[in-house]
């Protein structure tokens, strides 16, 4: 079966729906991002801090404290769920457009090797395994920068795309 390219034989009434669906997920999924920014910051002390706690810090402006088990194994079972369904569902729609075999690959594989890495790393530096947040923080960008390509990639493809080969019929 041939589904390269697929996505622009959909009715109206499917391409809106996968329209629809990609805006308000990535509602979510950016709301998500300005959570992180605003809990844990976005450098490696500031991910550490909002795992392991700032107690001995006594400038600290916000004081927080160590997470404990039932905390961390809740978020990264929680976050690695939802973060899998949220890119199979955009990997499915993704595998409809008109792209390379080796970008699609790229593009549908790495997210699921992101989400491993940033919330398995969360749960190894919550075991203080300090480096993880290295990980973490460039797992985390690759994920983000993947799930925007993805997404901008199948809303050009819903809705530009058309215009533009209505434009040369």
């Amino acid at each position: 079966m041939q589904i390269n390219g697929l996505l622009h034989t959909f009715p109206k009434e499917i391409k809106m729906l996968i329209g629809a669906f990609i805006i308000v997920l990535s509602i979510g999924f950016y709301t998500g991002l300005l959570f992180v920014s605003e809990t844990s910051s976005t450098n490696p002390n500031g991910i550490e801090e909002q795992y392991l706690g700032n107690e001995e810090d006594l400038d600290a402006t916000v004081m927080k404290f160590k997470k404990n088990e039932q905390q961390m194994l809740t978020l990264v079972h929680g976050h690695i769920l939802s973060m899998s369904i949220i890119f199979f569902l955009v990997g499915l729609i993704l595998c409809t457009t008109k792209l390379s075999r080796k970008l699609k690959l790229i593009l549908t594989v790495e997210p699921f090797v992101s989400v491993v890495l940033t919330f398995g790393g969360i749960y190894f530096l919550w075991k203080e395994i300090l480096w993880m947040k290295y990980v973490i923080m460039i797992s985390g960008t690759l994920m983000t920068i993947t799930y925007t390509l993805s997404v901008l990639i199948i809303l050009y493809q819903l809705f530009m795309s058309n215009k533009m080969s209505s434009h040369i019929k």
